[in-house]
């Protein structure tokens, strides 16, 4: 008998696979970005870890060893699906399915590509500046180099978008309201958004008056236009689900805002210290605290929703624990990741930078261990989710329809 898996029903939601991974990357950078000293430099490099590791304590070391193999195997799994994602996709354009797809509300699904390769260079810098050696006396060549690329990822999205937009605004009923209802329609926001964080990175990093202005402009647009886009597709989707429930299958979406808010936020941190270092712009800690208060507060919201959504659609049982599998599932992952970076920036640059918390008090590992608990649960959701989709067997369980 023939082996088979579910991925081999390819579709383009896959590449969030690739997304996820690259995630799960970032979080246990986390342990480097707030447990190694970095003095001077928005972020850890090579030589502070290495630092840390000759000099600190046990748990220090313990931790730093710990995001060092995990940055390294997810990051290796982030490029493995990304590469198996734009193989599978070239032949996937080339099918009927693929025209299908064109034609349908389902035509934004092709943003999860530029998505993925976003994800990838952002998590390909976050290598760059823990295991190579030197990089940080290079990184100003970088840069421009590192914006280009990101803006020719964003034209890459913004092209996909005008294709679907020119198709549905221009010929009436072409776009099906009745299945507008879940928030897929967000995912061209969420591509968006991840240029933008990574075109604000440089804004943050470098000493480069025009580079940071460059950056901040850039990143700027992308944002701007994600959050709009957002803002549009999230109405009027809320509004199709309150007349024809939510789609089952595309129920992890409700909790895409989750995402969403942790790109965003941490592109604002990126400008602002840009702001900061560059321009003479000066906020306070308190203001971030309270800025950060708000992006949890809507993440909670969310993802409460989310989850009352799912539970009652017994989606856990069916697509994560059961039998059925769904591309979409790969949705659940980016949620949990958000969660748990973001609740790390809240604790470090929001509580213990306003000294609401002191840093390694009972109060502060409290907070710390619910992001590394929304982590390790990611971690098991991936590991299980491509053991379902991607590993063959003789009965290969169905893609829903």
């Amino acid at each position: 008998m023939q082996l088979s898996r579910p991925a081999d029903k390819y579709s383009p939601l896959y590449f969030l696979a690739s997304v996820g991974a690259g995630g799960l990357s970032v979080t246990f950078f986390m342990y480097l970005m707030f447990w190694v000293n970095h003095p001077g430099r928005p972020v850890p490099i090579f030589e502070d870890i290495t630092a840390a590791l000759s000099t600190g304590g046990i748990a220090q070391q313990i931790a730093i060893v710990t995001a060092l193999a995990g940055i390294a195997f997810f990051a290796a799994m982030n490029l493995q699906k990304l590469f198996w994602n734009i193989s599978a996709y070239n032949r996937f354009k080339k099918t009927e399915a693929y025209e299908t797809l064109r034609n349908s509300n389902a035509e934004t699904t092709l943003l999860a590509y530029p998505l993925a390769l976003a994800m990838s260079v952002n998590g390909l810098f976050i290598v760059g500046l823990v295991f190579v050696p030197g990089l940080w006396t290079v990184v100003e060549y970088l840069f421009p180099f590192a914006m280009a690329a990101f803006l020719a990822i964003g034209i890459f999205a913004l092209t996909i978008i005008g294709d679907f937009l020119g198709r549905v605004l221009t010929k009436g009923g072409l776009f099906d309201v009745t299945a507008h209802n879940s928030f897929a329609q967000m995912l061209p926001a969420f591509a968006l958004s991840m240029v933008a964080v990574g075109l604000a990175a440089p804004a943050a990093m470098s000493t480069n008056s025009l580079v940071v202005g460059v950056s901040l402009i850039g990143s700027t647009f992308f944002a701007t236009v994600a959050i709009v886009y957002g803002a549009v597709a999230l109405f009027t989707a809320f509004n199709s689900m309150l007349h024809y429930g939510t789609a089952k299958e595309s129920s992890p979406t409700l909790m895409i805002m989750i995402p969403l808010m942790t790109i965003l936020g941490i592109m604002f941190l990126r400008q602002d210290h840009g702001l900061h270092v560059t321009y003479e712009v000066h906020g306070t800690a308190a203001e971030t605290m309270v800025f950060l208060a708000r992006l949890v507060s809507v993440q909670v919201m969310f993802l409460l929703l989310g989850l009352v959504v799912l539970k009652r659609e017994d989606y856990f049982s069916d697509f994560v624990f059961g039998s059925k599998t769904s591309p979409g599932s790969y949705a659940l992952v980016c949620p949990g990741v958000a969660l748990s970076v973001l609740l790390q920036f809240f604790v470090h640059k929001g509580l213990v930078a306003a000294g609401v918390l002191d840093k390694f008090s009972v109060a502060y590992w409290v907070v710390i261990a619910l992001a590394i608990a929304f982590q390790f649960a990611m971690i098991a959701l991936v590991l299980r989710l491509n053991r379902q989709h991607f590993a063959k067997s003789e009965a290969a369980a169905v893609p829903a329809e």
